[in-house]
């Protein structure tokens, strides 16, 4: 029988209100016997059942609720329902041949995070409770989505909160974890074991598709290339050249090879720069651009650092404002979770007025349909994307 856990009075209102955490200092008392993983029910101080999910005590999360259906197990059945409903949804709203296959809590399996490249899959278990399921996903994944490989990436900090090791490998018999895949008509050699989170940042893909209008026969500046996705997306739609900068020169040794993969490498030319560095050089030279596209990492993963985060996007749209063309487009964004779309906005206004620049909205976009933003759990909602027209 599961160990039952009951909230103090007035507390848990977000998970009352759908959210899938309850945190360690809501917990009022329990009755039962558990260890960390297991699946408890969780209920009001009035005995009200809220959901079942996996506890770890040794978190600030202490539960995750997987289900408010007092009567469903957490078994396989449940695990293949969840990801047939995860799958279903993709299959209706996106090419599902490299797509997100579950975004986490927003697929209702909060602490799992799986990619497909092709006929590839990345897993990556951030909890605990996630991680005990680990061989169920992998059978799952392999019997009923023809699997021909799957690859762990949990080389995650957060697992260590939950005291577990960061750890990657082969969860089947190995293969060569450098895949092609194709997106929006370009290719890319996706470096599963290597790349950055999970090998490649899928959550740009109808972002990038979207750049394709503005960059016909333009000179387009992409910072933070990465691998060269934005670029390489503005040199199929027929930009007239492309420069990416990036600070890592295996980045820009993996876009180099992504250019000729797609015969582009006459168009488009990576360099390696520090952009914070080279864009106030390039802008006292003079040099200007039809396009300018910023795609930073993000500069805050907690709300401590969100003030520095704050400048470091102001001075960032600041210097990249002023390698644009009178005319031009600028597009911008941030994937960090913690500088709140408010905030974005009144930063790159501040940053327009300081530039001296004048910028209409051309549109604002999220991230891909494959992230979708679950309204009870707002912690999925991380991307902001614009693109304006400067003058």
């Amino acid at each position: 029988m599961a160990c039952k856990f009951f909230l103090h009075k007035g507390m848990g209102k977000r998970v009352i209100k759908g959210h899938p955490w309850v945190y360690s200092d809501e917990i009022n008392i329990y009755d039962g016997e558990y260890t960390n993983g297991d699946i408890v029910e969780v209920y009001t101080d009035k005995g009200q059942f809220l959901g079942k999910g996996y506890i770890n005590d040794a978190s600030k999360m202490a539960i995750r609720i997987m289900t408010r259906d007092l009567d469903e197990e957490i078994n396989e059945d449940f695990f293949k329902r969840k990801m047939k409903a995860a799958w279903d949804y993709r299959v209706k709203v996106i090419d599902t041949s490299s797509c997100r296959f579950v975004f986490g809590e927003a697929d209702f399996l909060p602490g799992l995070t799986i990619d497909k490249f092709e006929n590839y899959y990345v897993i990556q278990l951030s909890t605990l409770g996630m991680d005990k399921y680990k061989d169920t996903i992998v059978k799952i994944l392999v019997e009923d989505y023809n699997a021909k490989g799957v690859y762990e990436r949990s080389d995650i900090g957060t697992r260590e909160l939950e005291g577990l090791e960061q750890t990657k490998g082969f969860l089947t018999e190995p293969f060569d974890t450098n895949v092609e895949i194709i997106e929006n008509g370009v290719k890319y050699i996706v470096d599963l074991a290597n790349g950055q989170k999970t090998g490649f940042f899928l959550d740009q893909k109808e972002n990038r598709a979207a750049i394709h209008r503005i960059c016909k026969d333009a000179e387009v500046l992409d910072c933070f290339t990465h691998t060269g996705s934005f670029a390489l997306n503005a040199g199929i739609a027929g930009a007239k050249s492309v420069l990416g900068v990036d600070v890592s020169q295996h980045a820009i040794d993996c876009a180099t090879t992504n250019a000729k993969l797609n015969n582009l490498d006459d168009v488009v030319k990576f360099e390696c720069h520090n952009a914070f560095d080279v864009l106030p050089q390039w802008s006292r030279e003079g040099r200007q651009f039809d396009v300018v596209i910023l795609d930073p990492p993000a500069f805050t993963k907690s709300r401590n650092a969100v003030k520095g985060a704050t400048r470091g996007y102001k001075e960032i749209n600041l210097r990249g404002l002023k390698m644009v063309k009178p005319g031009g487009y600028f597009i911008t964004c941030s994937c960090s979770h913690y500088m709140k779309e408010d905030l974005l906005r009144k930063t790159i206004a501040d940053a327009a007025v300081d530039a001296k620049r004048c910028l209409r909205q051309v549109e604002f976009r999220t991230q891909s349909c494959d992230h979708p933003i679950l309204w009870n759990s707002d912690e999925s909602y991380y991307l902001k994307f614009f693109v304006f027209q400067v003058y």
